[in-house]
């Protein structure tokens, strides 16, 4: 059972966006295109490290990279053209690689359309080299201990 210091945190690490699909993400069976889903993930993990000042400028400047090296998803029902989905993002792990994990639901019911996650690892910039401990910068941006 979590604590409310546990919860709070973890509202801290989460954040939410809106997406309406628009007509270009829609496929022939007049649902959205399961490749697009990949692309709500990105802006709402955009979103989500730009709330810490770590987004992928600041990432670059701090001399790490941070490749997507997994990515899971579950597709649960199909979102349609016109519908506003919540894409909702946490930081579950950080010490040894960047996970966040997603839940894709509709606005208006609030019922789940997909879950993912994605795992990312921080490579340095000049030596290419995987870092198998994620930096201490990230630490610092979350405000959280490893």
């Amino acid at each position: 059972m979590s604590t409310e210091k546990e919860l709070a945190s973890r509202e801290r690490l989460t954040h939410e966006i809106e997406i309406t699909p628009a007509f270009y993400d829609i496929d022939v069976m007049e649902i959205v295109y399961h490749g697009h889903y990949v692309r709500f993930l990105e802006l709402a993990r955009s979103a989500l490290l730009a709330k810490f000042d770590y987004d992928y400028p600041r990432m670059r400047e701090s001399g790490y990279g941070w490749p997507v090296v997994d990515m899971r998803l579950k597709y649960v029902r199909p979102a349609t053209f016109g519908q506003v989905l919540k894409v909702r993002a946490t930081i579950t792990e950080w010490e040894n690689r960047l996970r966040i994990d997603y839940l894709i639901t509709d606005a208006a019911t609030g019922q789940k359309v997909n879950s993912a996650h994605t795992i990312q690892v921080a490579v340095d910039m000049q030596t290419r080299a995987m870092c198998f401990v994620c930096p201490s910068v990230l630490w610092e941006r979350l405000g959280v201990a490893p």
